[in-house]
């Protein structure tokens, strides 16, 4: 455990990150503002103790950490504070950053609405909607006042954030705990439980399940662990602490026998725990966390094994994934789920063309030593609208390119595509006698999402070359709900033109929701599992795809490109 009179890391982010939305309100020049926010994020997703890194000169070493932040992290250490912070925060009015928060508004626009109105915090806020003030600035108009006053209703009088936390970031923690736990001498087990272990998009804490020969040795590894930022309370079945991310971890150390039951009990979810005891209560059993007592006889049964516990109860064992109560119960056979070994292919990703960090061979190389056999290149399109599009003649080049590469290299079949912006017209932003040449296109929303997304992805699916609509919802885990969208209208659509819905792996998307994943399954459209990918290493994004995947009831049969490509080729539209 890190010092008690340190900050936890992400304590130490949450200051970069306000130093960076204040600075942005100052006006300052863009890089000063990114440069905090990549900090922020280095800070945030360090496993370990940066105060502990300041202190030894090593803080640099995390990336996006420089001289200057160094600077600044190391006055916080010695004197409590930021000074520049501290000066921004006696500039700024505080509610100004707190609107901030709300989706859609962000620093610029909070700025526009503090010098035009005065408008310095969510009151006044709710005031100058009511006089209907907003809708009089550029940029904004009456239905931007709608989306304002619902977003302060949600959130109420607390604008602090969101409070639960991305999986990818909370198994990054979560599973470096448990690993170090399991090296303790006497431990038998140890494993993560909760949403973590059902794979939920975020979750609020993490529950890990142990047991061992030695409970206190365990529990004082548990404190003394440098992932640990304080522990607030425990006693001799265990522990409460925050991990140095601002993750709540509560470790439970039980006897042998009981393992399989407090498993079970605390993977959850409450949900289909309470399905499990309702249909036990049936059959004369009461389901806990501490057994399953039987009314004929009166006795209560302990199981070391998870899967024991649901054998007892006459059901198989339902894989964590599943257990949302949405017709688990009722399985005779659980599915074979998709694993991320079934995929055969990865048909979205970028490379230097357009945002990516690596070319179209480094791209392909990667994914061959990941074990894929094609690849599809799709870099942004002619009117992404972020700086980094791709014209109609360099994506000519980018043809040739990507056809070069895959006659080169043996093992992997790399294909030419595209991820085309569809507008807010509907129409693609290349020609038809451009895209036919490619070999997958993706489209995809990345403009003006309040501009009738349904109607536009509809005319998408509609395309006779599109064949994937890409990251469907355009949701981001806690930064933007996604677009207003029908999903019935648009899995009407992609069923009745054949049309492919993506689940994005980005671990900062998930999208399609599992749930919009289930009833698109559930209408006979195939799913594409893809990366995202705008780097080497982000290839691995498929990992959360497959997770998301799983936790929609999907076999390898209802994902397209578990298939070989020349099968697969023969599903896009007309057989192309």
């Amino acid at each position: 455990m890190a010092d008690a009179k340190d900050p936890s890391n992400a304590a130490i982010a949450d200051l970069l990150d306000e130093l960076g939305d204040l600075y942005e309100l100052d006006g300052a020049v863009v890089h000063r503002v990114l440069a905090y926010r990549n900090g922020a994020k280095a800070v945030r997703e360090a496993p370990r103790a940066v105060a502990a890194m300041v202190r030894a000169g090593t803080v640099t070493e995390l990336p996006g950490i420089g001289a200057t932040l160094e600077e600044k992290l190391q006055a916080l250490l010695t004197t409590g504070s930021i000074p520049a912070l501290e000066k921004l925060r006696g500039k700024l009015p505080a509610g100004l950053l707190q609107i901030t928060r709300l989706p859609g508004l962000g620093p610029k626009r909070a700025r526009k609405l503090h010098d035009a109105l005065g408008v310095d915090g969510p009151v006044a806020l709710r005031d100058a909607i009511a006089a209907h003030r907003v809708r009089e600035l550029p940029g904004f108009g009456a239905k931007s006042e709608e989306r304002l006053l619902a977003a302060l209703d949600a959130a109420g009088d607390d604008l602090a954030g969101p409070e639960r936390h991305r999986l990818d970031r909370a198994l990054q923690v979560g599973e470096a705990l448990v690993a170090a736990l399991r090296e303790v001498p006497g431990v038998d087990r140890v494993e993560l439980a909760g949403s973590a272990r059902r794979r939920a998009d975020t979750v609020k804490d993490l529950d890990v399940i142990a047991t061992a020969e030695d409970p206190a040795a365990l529990l004082a590894a548990f404190r003394s662990s440098d992932l640990i930022a304080d522990v607030e309370r425990g006693g001799e079945a265990g522990a409460h602490g925050t991990t140095q991310t601002g993750i709540g971890v509560d470790l439970r150390v039980v006897a042998p026998d009981q393992f399989g039951n407090l498993l079970q009990h605390f993977t959850g979810s409450k949900a289909h725990n309470v399905a499990i005891r309702e249909a036990a209560v049936k059959r004369g059993l009461h389901v806990s966390e501490y057994g399953i007592l039987d009314d004929a006889t009166g006795e209560s049964e302990r199981f070391a094994r998870e899967e024991d516990v649901y054998a007892r109860l006459g059901l198989p064992w339902i894989p964590p994934e599943l257990r949302e109560d949405r017709g688990e119960l009722r399985l005779t056979e659980v599915p074979r789920l998709v694993e991320p070994g079934d995929l055969r292919g990865d048909l979205h990703m970028h490379t230097t063309a357009s945002d990516g960090t690596a070319s179209v061979r480094e791209m392909a190389l990667a994914a061959r030593d990941r074990g894929l056999e094609y690849v599809a290149i799709t870099d942004h399109s002619a009117s992404h609208g972020f700086g980094n599009a791709v014209s109609a003649d360099r994506l000519r080049e980018l043809i040739a390119e990507v056809r070069a590469v895959d006659d080169e290299l043996d093992g992997i079949t790399v294909l030419a595509g595209s991820e085309v912006n569809i507008g807010t017209d509907g129409a693609l932003d290349y020609p038809d006698e451009l895209l036919v040449e490619l070999d997958w296109v993706v489209a995809s929303v990345h403009t003006a999402f309040t501009s009738d997304p349904t109607r536009r992805i509809v005319a998408a699916c509609e395309h006779p070359l599109v064949d994937v609509i890409g990251h469907p919802t355009g949701r981001k885990l806690g930064q933007r709900t996604g677009y207003e969208l029908d999903l019935d209208r648009v899995v009407e659509a992609a069923r009745g033109s054949g049309t492919f819905l993506e689940i994005n792996g980005s671990p900062a998307r998930r999208d399609l929701h599992d749930v919009h994943a289930r009833a698109a399954r559930d209408a006979g459209v195939l799913l594409c599992i893809d990366s995202d990918a705008h780097r080497t290493e982000t290839l691995e994004n498929t990992l959360w795809g497959v997770m998301t995947a799983r936790r929609a009831w999907l076999t390898a049969q209802d994902v397209a490109n578990t298939r070989p490509w020349p099968e697969l080729r023969a599903l896009r539209k007309g057989g192309r």
